[in-house]
């Protein structure tokens, strides 16, 4: 009897060393919990004993790379990660008949799944999902997934480039209300950030600020908003725009420096007013035209071409008015000089009687030139009558060489005058009235120039 009770009990030991080693297998935790095709039906249905019980879903996501921002369609792309877990009241097993095993992974599709969708995606994921999900020994599900998002952003363009923008990425059911599933955040928003910070590969432009995570109801459904707040990194910006365009700004200042008697001035103002147009143009390009406000870097590049505009419309008014001047100026001069050629022979004639002391008198008329009246004094010195008067012949002589030396000295005076008289010309009415619109132009222009950008990087520096 002792020895059959000994076989019996090694034949139980060995029988249950055989049963322990075929149930340490992933498959016979799923034959036990019975998830087969023909139980698929059942399994889909929401994991709950009682329909009126809501299933708690627990969501976890973080951005770990800003690929991009387009600002022209209003979009942002981003890597995302996530995590959903919820609890199945259908599924569970005591490890210690499984060798220990406490989870088990299996296809996606076998089990329910909750729903969530991102309400701003505007693309479909063309990244594969996870194809498998984990269970535990106590019924929880849990799925990961990596996700290229691709979502509308109403974009705040006011201070671009120095702007902060705020993305949302909403989740909510599709089909199932408030009654069915709550959704709660697994981390908030301060651990989010933290978590985001350390997992973040790629920022593109922008840098990452933080993650805020808000739990609201809509239309009878749970939503929970994760809001990605990032700002744009505006280094590039400042060297390849905004400074260009203070630069052409300077350019012009300079051009006060031009004379306005030419066209080399209007020339050069029309080029850099069209220097700032292309990089209108290019602003254009960036900015969306749906925006409700205008940006301040559009004010910023719209007041510099109307400073550049009033600028060369003073170019032109100056222009105009040396011109006027220079006109009227030649008028006068040739008056002038009509008048003066008068006087100046009437009284050439007048001194050329003194000294000859009376001999041309009733020879010389208002119109002669006394430089012509010498032959007429050698006619008298050949008469008869006057050879005995020798010595007065030689006097003539002695005048005549005077005269000419007169005629020289007269020539340079006359030179001196007129060089005297272009300076005039020059310092006319209009010319002065020019003078003085270009120099206060010029205070009115520095002034405000600096008032506006002074004002405009203000505006850009205040938080919203």
């Amino acid at each position: 009897i002792l020895m059959m009770l000994l076989g019996v009990f090694i034949l139980l030991f060995l029988s249950d060393g055989a049963s322990s080693e075929n149930t340490c297998s992933y498959q016979d935790v799923l034959n036990h919990l019975n998830l087969t095709k023909s139980n698929k039906l059942f399994l889909m249905s929401r994991p709950v004993k009682h329909y009126k019980e809501p299933t708690m879903v627990s969501l976890e996501v973080l951005p770990y790379a800003i690929l991009d921002m387009v600002e022209k369609d209003q979009r942002f792309i981003t890597s995302i990660w996530t995590s959903m877990s919820w609890q199945n009241d259908f599924i569970s097993w005591d490890p210690q008949q499984f060798c220990g095993i406490d989870n088990v992974s299996i296809p996606a599709d076998t089990l329910w799944k909750p729903d969530l969708t991102i309400e701003e995606i505007t693309e479909k994921d063309k990244s594969s999902p996870s194809p498998y999900l984990t269970i535990n020994n106590k019924g929880r599900v849990e799925v990961q997934n990596d996700q290229v998002v691709v979502s509308s952003c109403r974009m705040q363009i006011d201070k671009f480039p120095f702007d902060i923008q705020k993305c949302n990425l909403s989740f909510r059911s599709i089909i199932y209300s408030i009654k069915d599933i709550r959704l709660e955040a697994i981390d908030n928003s301060s651990e989010a950030t933290v978590w985001a910070r350390s997992m973040m590969r790629t920022q593109y432009e922008w840098d990452f600020i933080e993650i805020k995570v808000n739990q609201t109801i809509q239309e009878d459904q749970d939503m929970i908003i994760y809001t990605i707040i990032i700002k744009r990194k505006s280094t590039l910006y400042i060297a390849n725009f905004l400074l260009p365009i203070i630069f052409f700004l300077f350019l012009d200042l300079s051009s006060f420096l031009i004379s306005d008697r030419g066209g080399e001035k209007l020339s050069f103002k029309v080029t850099v007013l069209l220097a700032v147009t292309v990089m209108q143009l290019i602003l254009n390009e960036i900015l969306p035209a749906s925006s409700d406000n205008i940006p301040l870097i559009a004010v910023y590049c719209i007041g510099i071409f109307g400073l550049m505009m009033l600028s060369l419309l003073q170019t032109i008014l100056m222009m105009h008015l040396l011109a006027r001047d220079s006109k009227e100026s030649r008028h006068k001069k040739k008056d002038k000089n009509l008048r003066e050629g008068c006087e100046k022979q009437s009284n050439c004639a007048r001194d050329f009687c003194q000294w000859t002391r009376g001999v041309c008198v009733n020879d010389v008329s208002a119109g002669e030139n006394p430089f012509e009246l010498l032959p007429k004094v050698e006619e008298v010195r050949s008469e008869p009558h006057l050879q005995d008067g020798l010595k007065e012949s030689d006097a003539l002589e002695i005048l005549s060489g005077e005269l000419r030396e007169v005629q020289d000295t007269l020539v340079v005076l006359l030179n001196k005058k007129k060089e005297e008289e272009e300076e005039e010309v020059k310092k006319g009415y209009w010319a002065r009235v020019a003078k003085i619109v270009n120099r206060v132009f010029l205070i009115f222009y520095i002034t405000f120039v600096t008032m506006f950008l002074a004002y405009l990087f203000s505006l850009w520096q205040t938080d919203e």
